[in-house]
């Protein structure tokens, strides 16, 4: 969603005086400025993998066409939808000031509004990434063997690596806010989704484990959290954010309206009323609302199609990873089992008898009740699917490698157990690439039926006057 806390940070407004028709969805005439405002933001706000005028088109008309079968499936009638977009439209609403004490007041409500927002959703946030890149077209092996280094860097790190230094040795974001000691604050809505689902989840001081986004594979690092900026701080922003959108000279008429209603629904008419004669006014505002209506369709009727079934079809993935098990291959095999600490002889044996009759994802919780009961750890172990360079342990008892590591304090029996595998015999195994595969095919067959369905016609000519931002 895009927030005034962003459009505060600069104007996107842009001057066309001839404007054709850049494509046709469905019959529907999409206008060149319309395209250059999203295709602008788009580069602006994607600072990972920026695309060429030409792929961002078919992306765009693309996300036009999952619009028109979110319109078929009378997903603008919800009642959720018809909230949220109401809200968010009224509270465009331009109010004019008539002087400064007016304009102040404003812009008191305004950061009031930003504020509350802002808020609501988690806060602002400083994070440190350290991010290893992997293109949309990135092949399988590719895929993985990225997912195998971020794995070999998190290890480390949970073994006491420095995350400056590991970002600045294998960080493919090696810009001066990510390894700089001064971090930006980043707000609700200003980077990718799954991103933000892993940032607001980690408490100040947390790392993540590794996770996957359309820019690749990331472990963040949560350097502080915090409320919305003071007033103070933001006011001048404000001050002339009121003044460049012209606000200074429509106040009274809005005022006039709205105590021209008594009742709650004729004030919402009115406010409604206002945002449409606005919009036709200020084009910038048009396509701000615009695309926020499709933002909410596309999201609405993607979580039905694509993410909820992908997320909860259990037998569909399992049959796209049983008919797809060569995709999954690995370059070397793991070792799926645990590493076991004890303070006292025999019970590493103990623990082992124990986990022979026990479901693997279930052996961490089985020791903790059989050996930990009580406030005492007599055992502390580490479970996984590791693979040569993950731990030390298992690369001396398992892959032969290095020399017998140093027993913990206090814990000075050790041992392994598991089973070594030379590819993946479970979807568990591999089911975040699994699941970013199904969810892509889904996506992919879903696209081309929407292509069959509706006809999309883009002008060629048109898109070529669109200038590339690199």
């Amino acid at each position: 969603m895009i927030s005034l806390a962003m459009l505060l940070c600069g104007s996107m407004a842009f001057g066309q005086t001839d404007d054709p028709v850049l494509m046709t969805i469905n019959g529907k005439p999409v206008k060149r400025s319309a395209f250059e405002f999203a295709y602008k933001k788009y580069q602006t706000a994607n600072g990972f993998e920026r695309k060429s005028v030409a792929d961002y088109a078919e992306q765009y008309a693309n996300d036009k066409l999952k619009v028109e079968e979110a319109l078929s499936e009378r997903l603008d009638t919800l009642p959720s939808f018809l909230q949220l977009f109401a809200a968010y439209h009224n509270q465009q609403i331009p109010q004019t000031l008539d002087n400064d004490a007016e304009t102040e007041a404003e812009a008191r409500r305004l950061y009031a509004f930003t504020q509350q927002r802002v808020d609501a959703s988690g806060g602002m946030i400083k994070v440190r990434e350290i991010l290893l890149r992997l293109g949309q077209r990135a092949s399988k092996r590719t895929e993985i063997e990225v997912k195998q280094r971020i794995d070999s860097i998190y290890n480390a790190l949970q073994h006491g690596a420095d995350f400056g230094e590991m970002a600045r040795r294998y960080s493919d974001n090696k810009t001066a806010t990510n390894l700089g000691e001064h971090q930006p604050w980043l707000l609700p809505g200003q980077t990718l989704p799954e991103f933000e689902t892993q940032a607001y989840a980690l408490k100040k001081g947390e790392m993540s484990a590794p996770f996957l986004t359309p820019a690749g594979y990331h472990i963040i690092l949560i350097e502080d959290k915090s409320a919305y900026f003071p007033y103070d701080s933001v006011r001048n922003n404000l001050l002339r954010f009121v003044s460049q959108r012209d606000l200074r000279n429509k106040l009274t008429a809005v005022r006039l309206q709205e105590r021209s209603f008594a009742q709650r629904s004729s004030e919402d008419m009115a406010l409604k009323k206002q945002a449409d004669a606005f919009e036709k006014e200020n084009p910038q505002m048009a396509n701000l609302m615009q695309e926020y209506r499709d933002g909410l369709l596309i999201f609405e009727v993607s979580k039905r199609i694509i993410w909820d079934k992908a997320a909860h079809d259990e037998a569909g993935l399992t049959n796209y990873f049983d008919h797809n098990k060569k995709k999954y291959k690995w370059s070397s095999p793991r070792y799926k089992g645990i590493i076991i600490h004890a303070k006292e002889a025999g019970e590493v044996k103990k623990v082992k008898k124990l986990l022979k009759h026990i479901d693997f994802n279930h052996w961490k919780e089985a020791i903790d009740q059989q050996f930990n009961a009580g406030g005492e750890v007599r055992i502390t172990a580490t479970q996984g699917l590791f693979k040569s360079g993950d731990n030390s342990w298992i690369d001396y008892e398992i892959f032969k490698q290095g020399e017998a590591p140093q027993p913990i304090k206090d814990y000075p029996f050790n041992g392994v157990y598991g089973k070594k595998l030379k590819a993946p015999k479970a979807l568990a195994e591999v089911r975040p690439l699994v699941l970013a595969d199904y969810q892509e095919e889904l996506e992919r067959q879903w696209v081309k039926t929407l292509r069959e369905k509706y006809p999309v016609i883009i002008h060629q000519e048109a898109l070529k006057t669109i200038k590339e931002n690199r």
